[in-house]
């Protein structure tokens, strides 16, 4: 098989034409239009270097929101933190945390730049990712959620959402178990809004802890049919 090349035309070729690790194309802009026809597609970008990759794996990493498991060990911190936003008497705010969403897109995005992660030399999000993601923001695809404690964002992750889908991008945590406790807020949201499907992009045990699964292709792109209007 053969890397495709975008140039100026928002296009992309079929998904199925991937190579094996899920690399379909090569080049084009982070415009919002080729970005919202990428989503649609079940593409996403990565950049390698210089250069922006577009990607769409076999089999692809999932959560179906009424599929989110808790485990044991994460449950007592939550029960705490409920127990102490019931006595604080706030809805907002948990034992210390405070759960928000979209009030803080820009700072969210900065701090997933700027994590290190295990087995990562740099990261993917770079001074033209951010930027397009922030327009994505502005124009009210891209959203965020965000924990803060005493005023100070320490938690959060955000995503791309689009009809009953979520496609999620990064996150990022400054004290344990904020990012998980942004995760399942966020989840139980996404639920409620109707989301049906979570994109997870490829497989990490982090997630699968939380009932992410791997799904064909095929299948998951007659989700996006069936989800996206």
């Amino acid at each position: 098989m053969s890397i495709f090349i975008l140039e100026k035309e928002i296009n992309f070729p079929p998904v199925h034409l991937a190579e094996p690790d899920g690399l379909l194309a090569i080049g084009g802009d982070l415009s919002p239009e080729r970005l919202l026809l990428a989503y649609r597609s079940g593409i996403f970008p990565w950049y390698e270097g210089e250069h922006i990759l577009w990607w769409c794996p076999d089999p692809r990493f999932v959560l179906f929101p009424e599929e989110l498991k808790i485990s044991k060990s994460i449950k007592p911190l939550l029960k705490k933190i409920e127990l102490a936003r019931l006595l604080a008497g706030q809805a907002g705010s948990a034992g210390g945390f405070e759960f928000t969403m979209n009030k803080a897109f820009k700072e969210v995005i900065h701090l997933c730049k700027k994590t290190k992660r295990p087995g990562q030399d740099g990261t993917w999000i770079t001074d033209e990712v951010e930027k397009a993601y922030c327009t994505m923001h502005e124009l009210g695809y891209a959203h965020s959620a965000e924990v803060w404690q005493n005023g100070e964002l320490v938690g959060g992750l955000y995503g791309i959402k689009l009809g009953k889908v979520f496609f999620g991008e990064s996150m990022f945590s400054k004290i344990s178990n904020t990012s998980r406790f942004a995760f399942i807020k966020y989840v139980h949201v996404l639920k409620e809004e109707g989301i049906e499907l979570i994109d997870c992009q490829v497989y990490t045990e982090y997630l699968e802890n939380f009932g992410a699964r791997m799904i064909d292709r095929k299948e998951f792109t007659k989700y996006l049919q069936q989800l996206i209007s």
